[in-house]
């Protein structure tokens, strides 16, 4: 009975009229046309669960399931943990012997996790990477996509004569270019406490031998960081936009540091809009100097023919 409920089940025509109009109706648990309205199958069963969730995190919160695999882990998160509390399954304190048979067996289950060279050299690789993610900011997907590369690097024998640091730190630049979010060379040195040169000479190095495509940066991936940072309005950030979408027609950016042109954008745009920001909050924030946003100034407004009143 059960197979011919099933067999019924993945029909996906009607057998009366042959039609592929079919329709799953999940509140009376049944298969039916909806053309000639014959009923197909019935007694469905509803492999989901029992409960409901109206965002993410409610229903990270009653999944009953583990942690999903995750490149940022060196065992990609499929091992097993023996965790610090000392109780048994009902709670109760364990005794002096138990104790120390939990305390070596925890101790040994650490030992088993990271079982070679490779092993260790992903342990602290990643959890490095995953401190200065943290340290900006940056999304799970900028993570992931930063451990995937340092994992093809440590494949390819790319580590070797290398720090781990400036290639960790090197990929997860690499990461933030292969996905659009706005970081310097400048930020992530400084989280990661590598000179930048050494940065930008490993990113290099690993962008060659990986053959990797990595799309030019643009100054338009920082109007909208520049605009969050300062506290302005969305017009400011449309105008700017458009500010640079004109000066990129006329290849006005063509040469130019995309932090620097973006910067001058979003003060012109912060003065037409009359959400007045100085030179000196903005290039705190930009990083760059008060020189350089006022050279970029004054090339946009003469190009373009603006006419700010300050």
């Amino acid at each position: 009975m059960e197979e011919e409920i099933e067999s019924r089940r993945r029909v996906k025509e009607c057998p009366e009229c042959k039609s592929t109009n079919v329709i799953r109706d999940y509140e009376w648990a049944e298969v039916v046309c909806r053309d000639c309205g014959f009923v197909i199958a019935d007694r469905l069963t509803d492999s989901g669960p029992e409960w409901r969730a109206f965002d993410d995190a409610q229903k990270a919160r009653r999944a009953r399931v583990g942690a999903p695999m995750t490149f940022s882990i060196h065992d990609k998160g499929l091992s097993t943990m023996i965790d610090m509390q000392d109780k048994d399954t009902f709670g109760k304190n364990l005794t002096p012997g138990q104790r120390a048979q939990v305390y070596r067996l925890r101790k040994w289950q650490r030992r088993v996790r990271v079982s070679d060279a490779t092993e260790r050299n992903l342990a602290f690789a990643l959890s490095e990477l995953s401190k200065m993610a943290s340290a900006i900011n940056l999304p799970k997907n900028i993570l992931e996509t930063a451990s995937v590369i340092y994992r093809r690097a440590v494949k390819r024998h790319l580590i070797r004569g290398r720090s781990i640091q400036g290639v960790t730190a090197a990929a997860l630049y690499m990461a933030c270019r292969q996905c659009g979010v706005a970081r310097t060379l400048d930020e992530i040195s400084t989280i990661s406490h590598i000179n930048k040169k050494e940065i930008g000479r490993s990113y290099r190095f690993i962008v060659k031998e990986l053959e990797c495509f990595i799309p030019p940066l643009t100054p338009n991936y920082y109007v909208s960081r520049f605009a969050n940072q300062l506290g302005l309005a969305g017009k400011v950030e449309n105008v700017a936009l458009r500010i640079l979408q004109t000066a990129s027609s006329i290849r006005l950016t063509s040469g130019r540091g995309p932090t620097g042109i973006a910067a001058a954008a979003t003060y012109i745009a912060s003065v037409l809009a009359s959400e007045h920001r100085t030179q000196r909050e903005i290039a705190e924030i930009a990083n760059v100097t008060e020189v350089t946003i006022r050279n970029r100034y004054k090339e946009l407004i003469s190009r373009l023919m603006i006419h700010v009143y300050l």
